[in-house]
């Protein structure tokens, strides 16, 4: 085995090969070297050097921002998702989410273990004490959810809110919000009712970057590839799959080919021979803005939209996983925005810097009086659609070696030799007994390796890995019911990377 610089070596009579701490330092262990997010001086140099002139506008004018007062919320922004990548994993237990601060100028993150306060403060960010770890928040949701097919009127989604520690479900009518959380039969100590007057639609005809057309209007989420050509993702309630599509100009341009709604709201279309794939969304009145990665953003993020009815918007990125109740039926898994929205904006782009985030979804209100809206993480959608390519502005990895049958596909890129990602997007699972498979596809030229971990009770402990000298990995690991996670790390080298995943 080569020596890794921030991995400890440690035996464990429980493993049966040599197994591997992260970040930890047993008594029979080599020293390891701490991993750290970005510096702020690091994040604002790579924003000042990669990010759209075109963003930095829309966020100017819509944040009533200054140019260096926009770089600067970018960076924290970059910085932010650094650290709520670590902090989900190495907090595991004592963690209950991380966001930007309301001012935009730092990260915070809410932990239940006052003692873990010095671990938040040496990430960079500034902890907050908390009762409920996101593993009691996210259950209590989930009950919530498995009755989300007969939600009362009146209730008009319910979501975890990191910033209070809370489950909030958002209603007009509050009896009916009690009966809907006395039916899931869940705590109702963890749980606020919000007053809401709003009652969220799918914009049918609604967003994006350019328009296309299937008997309505609706516009273009971002981008892909597949083995077959180009084509784009977007909203699932545009078109069931079979529909003819138009482009923005009225030109056949091709047909749905996977669509789901409600429950989610995403599809894909695939382009006919006619239309190429590029990797910019329209910038309405600037130029294009240029996608650079689909790297997800945390809480309070900037984030910027991109419509064919209202053109481009901006706000800021809020509670993560609602659960929205529409007319037509239930959807999970959505993201809140303060960004406004209108008809004919359906199923458009979200970007954060040049991060790829999502695809507009529904909301309520409009771009006078202002709105709430909800996109579908892009996240989700490439892992529903393991064929489909993100097009971005980088090379991008090839697909993972030997895992063409892979269930979901993720991506990401590394900055140099050291680097990290957790997968899947930063977070763990949770799996039954069975075996798992991870299939890594770096750069040519770089050696990235692959590590499978497991929650042993009280730290992550590497299981299984693959460390050969290419930039491709596969590890396959059989193992016993509990909590895993994926690092990709670089040996040597930099760029994109994809990862696909099987799990029991």
């Amino acid at each position: 085995m080569r020596n890794r610089k921030y991995l400890a070596v440690a035996s464990a009579a429980a493993l049966s090969s040599t197994a591997l701490i992260w970040a930890a330092t047993p008594a029979n262990a080599e020293p390891s070297v701490d991993v750290e997010p970005r510096s702020f001086q690091q994040a604002r140099a790579e924003v000042t050097s990669t990010v759209d002139a075109e963003v930095l506008t829309a966020m100017m004018r819509d944040l009533d921002l200054s140019e260096g007062a926009a770089y600067d919320r970018l960076a924290v922004d970059r910085v932010a998702t650094d650290i709520e990548a670590i902090a989900a994993i190495e907090l595991f237990g004592d963690y209950a989410g991380t966001w930007v601060n309301e001012k935009g100028t730092g990260t915070v993150v809410a932990i239940t273990d006052p003692d873990r306060a010095d671990d938040v403060t040496d990430l960079g960010a500034t902890p907050t004490i908390v009762d409920h770890n996101s593993l009691e928040l996210d259950s209590v949701k989930a009950d919530l959810d498995k009755i989300g097919d007969s939600v009362p009127d009146g209730v008009h989604s319910w979501f975890v809110d990191i910033t209070t520690n809370r489950v909030v479900v958002a209603a007009s009518d509050e009896d009916a919000a009690a009966d809907f959380i006395a039916d899931a039969e869940v705590d109702a100590s963890i749980v606020d009712v919000r007053h809401s007057t709003e009652q969220p639609e799918p914009l049918y005809n609604i967003r994006g970057g350019d328009a296309y057309y299937m008997g309505g209007r609706c516009s273009v989420g971002f981008a892909v590839t597949h083995s077959g050509g180009s084509g784009f993702v977007t909203a699932g309630h545009c078109g069931t799959t079979g529909t003819a599509v138009s482009g923005y100009n009225q030109v056949a341009l091709g047909q749905f080919r996977g669509s789901s709604f409600p429950g989610n709201d995403y599809a894909w279309v695939s382009s006919n021979s006619n239309w190429t794939s590029t990797n910019k969304v329209n910038g309405y009145g600037q130029a294009d803005f240029t996608v650079t990665d689909g790297s997800e953003k945390p809480t309070g993020a900037s984030v910027c939209r991109s419509g064919s009815t209202t053109g481009v918007h901006c706000g800021t990125i809020g509670a993560k996983d609602q659960t929205v109740s529409y007319p037509q039926g239930t959807v999970y898994g959505m993201t809140r925005t303060n960004v406004c929205a209108e008809p004919g904006d359906s199923g458009g782009s979200w970007i954060s810097g040049g991060s790829a985030q999502g695809v507009t979804s529904g909301g309520s209100g409009n771009c006078t009086s202002g709105g709430t809206t909800y996109f579908f993480p892009l996240t989700d959608i490439m892992a529903a659609y393991p064929g489909l390519t993100l097009k971005t502005s980088g090379e991008g990895g090839p697909n993972p070696g030997g895992c063409e049958s892979a269930e979901e596909n993720f991506a990401g890129s590394l900055t140099g030799t050291n680097d990290y990602d957790y997968q899947p997007n930063g977070n763990y699972y949770d799996a039954a007994a069975g075996t798992h498979v991870g299939c890594l596809a770096g750069p040519s030229g770089t050696d990235y390796d692959l590590y499978l971990q497991k929650w042993n009770g009280s730290s992550w402990q590497t299981v299984a890995q693959g460390e050969t000298s290419s930039s491709n990995e596969s590890v396959t690991y059989n193992g016993t019911a509990g909590s895993y996670v994926w690092v990709v790390s670089s040996y040597s080298g930099s760029g994109s990377y994809s990862f696909g995943l099987t799990t029991p």
